[in-house]
């Protein structure tokens, strides 16, 4: 005599890990918000050195990169595979690629003690690095809307082209007449 065993899911393990993760979430957003803002202005600093051309530079260069990467690569994960795991894995993938741009940002918008440390690091140690970077993902974010263009507009070309083909294939194809089947 065998007894079958419910294989169903077990709900309660479900939500201890869940709830377990978000908790863990949110102690980590709040150990780095202490913490992040200060460390990269820091970073961002020790790159500068106190120079406005080389803040603008390397402000326009980090916010060009790591607002074009960021989004490109999330546009082609999910153009290639459309499930919700991939849309997951794009959106991870796009946030780290992210980051410095995110870190900037945390520092500029951001209201804590760390951010208004990073704040004053980057007013002395980094000038013009927070405009740069401003500059640099508003150009990226144009070329992508250029590139967004340009790839709508050749597929609705493509498109119409094809559909132009097919209505002159069709008009100059002669119909079937009836007299060929008698004979």
């Amino acid at each position: 005599m065998s007894t079958e065993v419910d294989q169903g899911t077990d709900w309660g393990r479900r939500v201890l890990w869940v709830g377990g993760g978000l908790v863990a979430l949110v102690v980590a957003v709040l150990a780095a918000s202490a913490t992040v803002p200060r460390w990269w202005a820091h970073r961002v600093g020790a790159q500068v050195d106190g120079s406005i051309t080389q803040g603008t530079l390397l402000g326009l260069v980090y916010g060009f990169v790591f607002t074009f990467l960021p989004i490109i690569i999330f546009v082609l994960i999910v153009r290639w595979r459309r499930t919700w795991k991939a849309v997951v894995f794009a959106l991870i993938v796009a946030l780290l690629l992210a980051a410095p741009n995110l870190m900037t940002l945390s520092i500029v918008v951001g209201t804590g003690t760390a951010a208004h440390a990073g704040d004053r690091v980057l007013d002395v140690e980094a000038p013009a690095f927070r405009g740069g970077s401003l500059a640099g993902a508003i150009l990226a974010g144009l070329l992508l809307a250029g590139i967004a263009y340009l790839v709508i507009s050749r597929e609705r070309a493509h498109s119409s082209a094809r559909r132009a083909r097919t209505e002159r294939d069709e008009a100059l194809t002669p119909p079937a007449s009836q007299d060929e089947g008698e004979g």
